[in-house]
């Protein structure tokens, strides 16, 4: 199980990776992450950084170490990265490779409530997504390939696993897909019939509870 952090958002050990090169402010560190497309390898809510910085510093992980001005603009706080926030960081990063964590996902919340559909409407929508998924893959095939050779393969595992998993919800998908298309998924013909009665939800969910009761 993860342990409790003093301060558990994925931003702020993005930033911890980020701050760890050098002292920065929060503008250079939401610029740096951006160019390096942080926000696709985690949910990075760009209006909570000046909160997570602020909560780090108060947890001994951060701390300022001077403050700039541009111009008119308002001064900008430096910070850098103490010895606690780097235990934390490699920490953080350790319980990440090792300890498998429930993740919510859209398509499993869909999934989960799939018989409120006919067969034939979640055929078609798989079709959608398969089309999407193509593209998906497509695309981060490019982009991993363009970035290969340019920067070493430490740096793009997480590409890699992005792809493979784009791929591995392809080919899931296709063989659910299938077996609608060709009536061998399990059930198929009860579920097809509480549509074309049009069967409440209330008597499906009871009809569910005392076959799996009589089992």
């Amino acid at each position: 199980m993860a342990k409790k952090r003093k301060v558990d958002n994925l931003l702020a050990l993005a930033v911890l990776s980020t701050i760890v090169e050098r002292p920065m402010h929060r503008y250079e560190i939401a610029q740096t992450m951006r160019e390096r497309g942080k926000d696709h390898d985690m949910a990075i809510k760009w209006g909570s950084l000046y909160t997570v910085v602020q909560n780090m510093a108060k947890a001994g992980f951060l701390e300022v170490v001077g403050s700039e001005r541009d111009g008119a603009r308002p001064e900008r706080v430096i910070y850098r990265i103490t010895d606690a926030g780097r235990a934390e960081m490699v920490d953080w990063t350790r319980e990440l490779l090792t300890t498998p964590e429930p993740e919510h996902h859209r398509f499993v919340a869909g999934l989960s409530i799939l018989a409120v559909l006919p067969p034939a409407d979640v055929i078609e929508l798989l079709d959608a997504r398969l089309d999407a998924l193509g593209h998906a893959i497509d695309f981060a095939r490019r982009e991993l390939g363009d970035l290969t050779g340019s920067l070493p393969r430490l740096f793009l595992v997480e590409s890699e696993f992005g792809l493979a998993m784009l791929e591995a919800e392809a080919a899931w998908t296709r063989s659910l897909r299938a077996e609608l298309v060709e009536g061998t998924f399990a059930g198929l013909a009860q579920w097809q019939e509480w549509h074309d009665r049009a069967i409440p939800p209330s008597e499906v969910a009871a009809s569910i509870e005392r076959g799996a009761a009589e089992n």
